[in-house]
């Protein structure tokens, strides 16, 4: 099984014109990261012409889909039946983007199956980001 669920979905763009853009994103979910969901959109979709990747909580998804939830540079809440909000703040600006509720739920059903809520600890790498953090020696650093 693939430590790695990425999931197109159709986003699309909330702007002050009357039609809104749709464009590409991709969700992911790593296992080794388990707490975390990125969500990148492709050059063509940003006004910088580069991918841009937002990384935030899956906590925060999971509750977005039913209740507005996020305080931050990510917030998530439904916007009617089918469809969910997300807004990016950044210093450019907000981004406002829809996506459709059942994709973002299939995701989060996908990333339940490789880690289930609540067994995220399992998957850290504890060990290895302790020695990474200790300069590779594998214990404190002699004087």
């Amino acid at each position: 099984m693939s430590s790695v669920i990425e999931q197109s979905v159709q986003a699309r763009m909330v702007a002050s014109a009357p039609r809104m853009e749709t464009l590409p994103a991709t969700l992911q979910y790593d296992r080794k990261d388990p707490f975390a969901v990125r969500m990148a959109f492709p050059a063509p979709a940003t006004l910088e012409g580069t991918e841009v990747s937002w990384e935030f909580s899956r906590e925060l998804l999971t509750a977005g889909v039913d209740t507005p939830a996020g305080e931050g540079d990510v917030r998530v809440r439904p916007f009617g039946y089918e469809r969910t909000v997300l807004e990016f703040h950044a210093v450019e600006g907000i981004a406002m983007v829809h996506v459709r509720t059942a994709e973002l739920r299939r995701f989060l059903e996908r990333a339940q199956e490789l880690v289930p809520v609540g067994d995220e600890y399992r998957y850290l790498e504890l060990d290895r980001n302790l020695t990474d953090l200790l300069g590779g020696t594998g214990g404190p650093p002699t004087p």
